[in-house]
Parts: structure tokens; sequence; C-alpha cells
């Protein structure tokens, strides 16, 4: 299984649950495999239940596979088997994200740890069944209602509940116009770095948000930069010959395209170091602080953003969540 992680290995009680979106594959993979090895109960959110349910199984083998190489040493929980699930989800559908939520509450669990980490990259011009571009959709729109409607229950599930969002330094090449959030012009002209670039700037800008209304409270939230990863996400742009070819192909023959595990460290690290309980709005890369805009830092435009996010979502939203994610009513 290799080197040792950058993150603690820490004891997690097994009623402590997460949510994990795309926890099938990639950088979600690992941070459902880790979560679940340190004891957590974890719930995989994804499209595909066979895909999840390999991926479950190949957890469970890797599990057993740590546990052998570090015997003793490896500080693990040594259960028998990993206390993973699966939840249908489909980010680019607000009824399937509704669905999800709506199965999660039935379930009567709390919920202290949400990863908003699926998404997809650089991918070309595409209208969701809801109307909205796909990557603002999956990437933004959909996690930000899964967050207003899941909030309620983490506000009650006792403390350090964290919220964390798999944003990207993509958000550096990207401009901000509110007005242009929902791409409405001709396909052949949609920049796709632009708008891929958008979907993880407001990640941030609602780390921010949410890290300033909910400061003080049971509920921390941050975001994370994985870097340059060989996932699945590389399959938005298979059509893209500077993208798959130059930049990927490239960045791995310079040695600067990491492993899944490694992208999705500064995650695992911020879901489970018992000195990051509390901390909030913080933006790490390489499990410390990273450098990011001016623009996603902008407190003025993070309100519009949120604004206008509302305004999208005002059908899907309650009142009563609504005061909730404003921390109105506590």
């Amino acid at each position: 299984m290799g080197a040792r992680p950058s993150f603690p290995i820490v004891q997690i009680p097994r009623d402590r649950i997460a949510v994990v979106t795309g926890g099938n594959t990639g950088l979600g993979y690992e941070i459902a495999k880790w979560l679940a090895m340190m004891g957590a109960t974890v719930i995989i959110g994804c499209r595909s239940e066979q895909r999840a349910v390999e991926a479950i199984e190949r957890m469970n083998k890797e599990y057993q596979q740590m546990k052998e190489e570090f015997g003793d040493k490896h500080q693990l929980q040594t259960y028998d088997s990993l206390a993973v699930s699966f939840m249908p989800l489909d980010l680019g559908s607000f009824k399937s994200t509704l669905q999800f939520v709506d199965e999660f509450k039935k379930s009567g669990r709390n919920l202290h740890i949400l990863v908003c980490n699926a998404g997809i990259g650089m991918a070309p011009y595409e209208k969701t069944i809801d109307g909205f571009e796909k990557m603002l959709q999956v990437n933004y729109l959909s996690h930000f209602l899964m967050v207003a409607k899941l909030l309620p229950v983490m506000r009650k599930s006792g403390p350090d509940c964290r919220i964390l969002f798999m944003s990207s330094d993509a958000h550096r090449a990207c401009s901000f116009d509110v007005e242009t959030m929902n791409y409405e012009g001709n396909a052949s002209k949609f920049g796709r770095l632009d708008y891929y670039g958008r979907s993880k700037l407001y990640q941030i800008m609602q780390m921010y948000s949410l890290a300033r209304r909910f400061k003080d409270t049971n509920v921390s939230i941050n975001s994370s930069h994985p870097g340059i990863v060989d996932t699945e996400i590389n399959r938005n742009f298979q059509d893209s010959f500077f993208w798959s070819v130059i930049f990927f192909k490239g960045s791995k023959l310079l040695g600067k395209l990491k492993s899944p595990i490694d992208g999705a460290s500064s995650i695992i690290n911020a879901a489970v170091n018992p000195e990051l309980a509390g901390v909030s709005g913080r933006y790490y890369y390489n499990c410390t602080d990273g450098n990011h805009t001016s623009t996603s830092r902008d407190v003025n435009k993070q309100e519009a953003l949120w604004k206008q996010t509302m305004e999208y979502l005002k059908d899907y939203i309650t009142d009563e969540e609504r005061d909730v994610l404003e921390n109105i009513s506590s």
C-alpha cells in the first residue's frame, strides 16, 4: 500500500456519520475509504449503484491489506468490514438531489461530515434538465442545495460538524459576473475553462459566506485545492488536445501529476484532524493554507453570489431552511 499518509490517523467512533459525494472514484474514493478505515460510517452519494458497490468492495479489500501490511502499527479501527453504504445521487438533477436529502433525513441519522467532492471539469456546453449550465449545477448549485437542506441536521448533530468543498486553483483562471452565471450564449463560444473556474470560485466564496454566518457554532466550513490529479475528471476534456495531451501528460512527465490519495489528503486532514476542530474559512493545499484570489475573498462579491444563488434555488429552499442557512434561527 506504500507510504504513510500526510494526515493524522485518528480513531473515529462509528456513530460519526459522513456523506461524500462522488465517493465511488478518484478523490472521493480515497476520502470515503480513509474516513471509514478510521471508523466513521460513510454514505457514498453517486449515480451508479454498481460502481458504488464495486468501490465499497475494493475499499474493504484495501482495508484488510492495510491492516496486514502495518500489523499492530496501522492505528486504524479493527472492524471486520467498513461501514460504507451507497445512496443514489445525480447532482445534474435537483429532483435527484432532493430525493437524496429526503432519504437521508428519513434514516434519522445525524450528520457530522459533509464532503462536497463530486464534480465535472471543463466539460463542453450542456444544459441540465433544470435549465442550468451543467458545471454550474453539478459543481456548485446542487451542492449548495444539499448544504441548505442538511444544515438543519448538522446543527442538531452535536459538536464539531464539518462541511468541506473540493475546489480548485482553476478559480484563478476565470471571470466573475453574476449576470452571466448561467451561460445563455452560443454553445460554440462557450468558455469551458472560464466556466469551470467559475464553478470552483463559487465554492470558495460559498465557504467564506457560510463560515461568516456560522462563526462560533458547531459547524465549520473549509475548502481545498487538490492539485493536478490523475482522476476520471480528465475524461471531460478528452476532445481537447491541449488539456488531455499537453497539460495532463506534460504534468505527468514533469512529476507534477498527483495520485488521488495525495490530492485527497487536504480534505481528509480537514475532516479528521482534531487540531482543526472549529477552524473555519480556510482554503487548503497540501494540508496547509493555500493561496487564492482577491475575488474569492471579496465580501461584496460573496454576498452578490449568495443573493443570486438563493434566487436560482428559491423554489427548492423553504423559509425555515433559509433561516437556518442564514443562521437566523439556531
